[in-house]
């Protein structure tokens, strides 16, 4: 596996930013990407021309598109691909399944779509930024198939990249996106200017809201105890030009939902999946007061200190 070739499907940041990674460790990158990227290639990094070329020349797969498209590109994907590839997915979202309208992972649509079966995904606290340039970033992989882990981390480890593994491949993948919806609260929370103790409960309480969701939708809640969970949201209070942050913090400053996003600079998934995972969580009679909160304060505009209150006196459900 070392010296054969890495895909990346997706050329935006992020999907940009995985080819740079995998071109430092000095073996071949590609990119497909619906527009011609040109000058915007890092170095060491070749566009492929079509699925086709990507599928042929790598085993290793990386899909890093948004949800909303994941089905219609993983469709098209699965022509070229087969039992010998292995597919990673680094999209920081959830979709559904074909059949219904029930939340479902990347890496499910990914076993509906293709013939591939040795799946997994990237999460961690990692900025798309600091891996394109460079800097010191840390993520994890996760997949049921070791030698998945294996391959992600020949492909992507360097001096500058750590790595660390997990064979909770939901787990992760529920994390990653629950994170995201946490960092829009964090956001705001700090643009309003609530203290360090209360931003401390949100995070606190936040991942564990998460892990109980994670645990209903079959995953490990320990994975969001660590650098998938925790780490990721700790790690979005000092990333100040993280998406997710800049969106909450914009709509703390009384900008419109459009606005917000347009702020963001890049697609910020959490926005249409917020409500959706709170329709889903109650539909699994899971307790979110904090996605709640999101859902129908910080999402619908509502003054913020009638959030906060709204949080600081709802009923206590267990001993923290």
């Amino acid at each position: 596996m070392r010296d054969s070739a890495v895909a990346v499907i997706g050329g935006g940041a992020w999907g940009l930013a995985l080819a740079a990674a995998a071109a430092r460790t000095g073996r071949p990158a590609l990119v497909h990407s619906r527009r011609t990227l040109n000058g915007a290639l890092p170095q060491g990094v070749t566009q492929a021309q079509d699925l086709r070329e990507a599928a042929g020349r790598a085993r290793l797969i990386v899909f890093a598109v948004p949800s909303t498209v994941a089905r219609e590109v993983a469709r098209r994907l699965g022509d070229f691909v087969d039992g010998r590839h292995y597919l990673v997915h680094g999209t920081r979202g959830l979709a559904t399944y074909a059949a219904s309208n029930e939340l479902c992972t990347i890496a499910e649509v990914l076993r509906e779509e293709t013939p591939v079966r040795r799946l997994g995904a990237l999460g961690g606290p990692v900025l798309p930024e600091d891996l394109a340039a460079g800097r010191p970033s840390i993520m994890v992989s996760g997949s049921s198939f070791p030698e998945v882990n294996d391959a992600v981390r020949d492909a992507f480890v360097g001096p500058s990249l750590r790595l660390y593994c997990t064979d909770d491949l939901r787990g992760l993948e529920w994390a990653s996106a629950l994170v995201g919806c946490l960092a829009i609260a964090v956001g705001y929370a700090q643009a309003v200017g609530l203290s360090g103790g209360l931003i401390a409960a949100l995070i606190s309480r936040g991942v564990q809201e998460a892990g109980k969701i994670a645990s209903a939708a079959g995953g490990e809640e320990r994975t969001l105890l660590g650098l998938a969970g925790y780490g990721d949201l700790l790690a979005s209070v000092e990333q100040r030009e993280r998406p997710e942050i800049l969106l909450g913090a914009a709509l703390a400053k009384g900008r419109s939902l459009e606005d917000a996003m347009r702020d963001a600079k890049l697609r910020v998934e959490a926005v249409e999946l917020i409500p959706r995972v709170l329709a889903w969580a109650a539909h699994h009679k899971v307790s979110v007061p904090i996605f709640a909160a999101m859902a129908n304060g910080v999402l619908a505009s509502r003054a913020p200190d009638l959030i906060v209150h709204d949080l600081m006196t709802a009923p206590i459900e267990d001993r923290g």
